[in-house]
C-alpha cells in the first residue's frame, strides 16, 4: 500500500502583543479556541517573559511540554523538584489531579519559551502530578544530507525519544541548510502541525510555504493505523529550523478555564474549590 502523503490544511502567522512588565511579549501559536481541530493539542503559547511573570500556580487536568529558545527557565514545585533548562531543552509536567509549581526566568534572563498545552483522557485525570526534564545533549539526533533532526518524544527515524508522555505523541526538531529536502515520518493517525523557528521552508504533498512564526497544520488519517508510517515533505528555501508536533487524537469534550482542563464545568468549579482549600499543597517556593 502507497504510504499516505501529509498535506497543510491550514497555515498562518503567529500575531504577537506586548505584555505589561515582568511579563514581555506573548504569541498564540496555536490558539486555545482551536483545540477541537488540533485534538489532543489544546494550545500554545510563545513566550518572552522576566522573572516574576509565572510564579507559584496551580494545574489541573492536562499536560504541558516546555521547550526552552533562548535564556535559562527555573522550575520549582511543591513536590521538591527543581531545575534549570537552557535553550534546547524541554520539560514535561503532568498537571493530572493537582500540581504547583513555578515557571521562572532566571537572573536578569529574557526566558523565551514554547508551552504546550496536552489534553489527558478523562480516565487520566486523577494520576499523580510528574514532572520531567529533557536535557538537549540527551536527546538523540540523526543527521541526513544537508541537516538533522533531533527526537524529543516518539519512536521515529529508528531514534526514540527521552520524553516520557502518558498519551503517545511526538516532538522532533528538524534543521535544514538552505536547498535541502527532507522526508519525515509520523503515525498516519496522528493529528499534528508544524512551528517554524527559523527560516523558509515548502512543506507537504500541496507546497505550501511557511516561513518564520508560520504555523502548518497537517492531514493525518483519522481512522488510520497506528503501525503505519505516514510521510511529510519538507524543502528548505532558506537555512531552517522546525518543530513538528503529533499527538493521537484523545476525541473526548474538554472545558479549559484558567490553569485547569476537565471534562465538565462542575470539575472546573470543584478544582478552585479544591485549590482554595489548600489540596493542592503548599506553594512552590524556591
Amino acid at each position: 500500500m502507497a504510504r499516505f502523503q501529509r498535506e497543510v490544511t491550514k497555515s498562518w502567522t503567529v500575531q504577537y502583543e506586548e505584555m505589561s512588565f515582568p511579563a514581555v511579549q506573548k504569541g498564540w501559536v496555536l490558539p486555545p479556541d482551536n483545540w477541537k481541530l488540533m485534538d489532543p493539542f489544546i494550545l500554545l503559547a510563545e513566550d518572552w517573559f522576566k522573572r516574576g511573570t509565572f510564579s507559584d500556580h496551580p494545574h489541573r487536568g492536562f499536560q504541558t511540554l516546555t521547550y526552552v529558545i533562548d535564556g535559562r527557565l527555573e522550575h520549582i514545585d511543591n513536590q521538591g523538584g527543581h531545575g534549570i533548562l537552557e535553550a534546547g531543552d524541554v520539560q514535561y509536567m503532568n498537571a493530572g489531579k493537582g500540581a504547583r509549581h513555578g515557571e521562572e526566568a532566571v537572573d536578569q534572563d529574557i526566558a523565551h519559551t514554547l508551552q504546550l498545552w496536552l489534553n489527558l483522557p478523562d480516565k487520566l485525570r486523577t494520576t499523580d502530578a510528574s514532572y520531567q526534564d529533557v536535557y538537549l545533549e540527551d536527546v538523540p539526533v540523526k543527521e541526513f544530507e544537508g541537516g538533522h533532526l533531533r527526537v524529543y518524544g516518539g519512536n521515529l527515524h529508528g531514534l526514540e525519544g527521552p520524553l516520557q508522555s502518558l498519551v503517545p505523541i511526538t516532538l522532533t526538531e528538524v534543521s535544514l541548510a538552505k536547498g535541502a529536502s527532507f522526508t519525515h515520518h509520523l503515525p498516519e493517525n496522528y493529528n499534528g502541525f508544524i512551528y517554524m523557528l527559523s527560516g523558509d521552508v515548502t512543506v507537504g504533498k500541496n507546497e505550501v510555504q511557511l516561513k518564520k512564526t508560520g504555523v502548518g497544520h497537517l492531514s493525518y488519517k483519522r481512522d488510520g493505523n497506528e503501525g503505519m508510517e505516514s510521510d511529510l515533505s519538507i524543502r528548505a528555501n532558506a537555512k531552517s529550523k522546525a518543530l513538528i508536533y503529533s499527538g493521537k487524537p484523545i476525541k473526548e469534550e474538554i472545558i479549559a478555564h484558567g490553569p485547569f482542563v476537565m471534562g465538565t464545568m462542575e470539575e472546573i468549579k470543584q478544582a478552585y474549590a479544591d485549590f482554595r482549600e489548600g489540596k493542592f499543597g503548599p506553594p512552590a517556593i524556591n
